[in-house]
């Protein structure tokens, strides 16, 4: 199965890769079917986690290639991956203050139709840079950069679909809360990660067709990604009481990722 996988071209495993992160938001989702609540100790440690793993990904996997690229391109190495980076945090930046938009016309009673379209509007807008950074992190290996290579990639995906599952459950629980069934929960959290595929594929296909952009998307994408982070992960791990412990778990996400990178990257 792995030597398949490895055999394929980047665009099929840049789908495969989009589809598993994906089926992990499905899983969560899924939650919704079993439980009222997830414990909060589990949730935010998952996401701890998965800031130290994404937060190493952007420098190795990301960022690093990109300056290889720009370098051998003979591109400002320090104005392309400046302007990717800002660029990729503008996006969500934009993503979040529409949500801000859309949240002040929900309903206050029960959960609207507006608000359903509230919720799934907000983590599609996330879902999308992240499966174009899976895409992009495949599509980078058709180069042959030393830093661009499929366990890399396969390592990036796997921190995107850990914080995807609790993402998942964040959507369908509170819709359930609300007063929807189980399977309208459960559907509408789905649904919000099948941009995930698409956009890998768009990735993929922008970086393997025009060499030229690939260090801009690689910025762009671990700019994307470190806003997430930032904007997201770590601020919500931080809410837990026990801080430190999660402080520490995203220090041991990044030092794992980081061995891993450096020992089979």
């Amino acid at each position: 199965m792995i030597n398949y996988f490895l055999n394929l071209t980047p665009i099929w495993q840049a789908l495969i890769a989009g589809c598993f992160t994906f089926l992990v938001t499905s899983l969560g989702a899924a939650v919704v079917f079993v439980f009222k609540s997830v414990n909060k100790n589990i949730m935010d440690s998952m996401l701890a986690i998965s800031a130290g793993i994404m937060l190493s990904a952007s420098f190795f996997s990301l960022l690093n290639p990109a300056v290889e690229i720009a370098e051998e391109l003979n591109l400002k190495v320090w104005l392309v991956v400046f302007i990717g980076i800002i660029f990729g945090g503008i996006l969500l930046y934009a993503g979040d203050k529409l949500l801000e938009f859309l949240s002040k016309n929900k309903d206050s009673g029960s959960l609207s139709l507006r608000r359903c379209a509230m919720l799934f509007t907000s983590i599609t807008l996330h879902n999308i840079p992240e499966g174009l950074v899976v895409g992009v992190a495949f599509g980078a290996i058709a180069y042959g950069i030393d830093n661009a290579t499929v366990f890399a990639a396969i390592s990036l995906t796997i921190g995107i679909a850990i914080q995807n599952f609790p993402e998942g459950s964040a959507i369908s629980l509170p819709l359930r809360r609300e007063g929807l069934s189980r399977f309208k929960s459960f559907m509408f959290a789905m649904l919000s990660g099948i941009v995930e595929p698409i956009a890998a594929v768009i990735g993929a296909l922008l970086v393997m067709k025009i060499q030229i952009i690939l260090p801009f998307i690689l910025s762009f994408a671990a700019g994307a990604m470190i806003f997430v982070i930032s904007m997201e992960l770590i601020p919500e791990s931080q809410s837990n009481k026990k801080k430190d412990l999660m402080a520490f778990l995203t220090l041991l996400g990044f030092s794992i990722m980081m061995v891993l990178e450096i020992v089979l990257g």
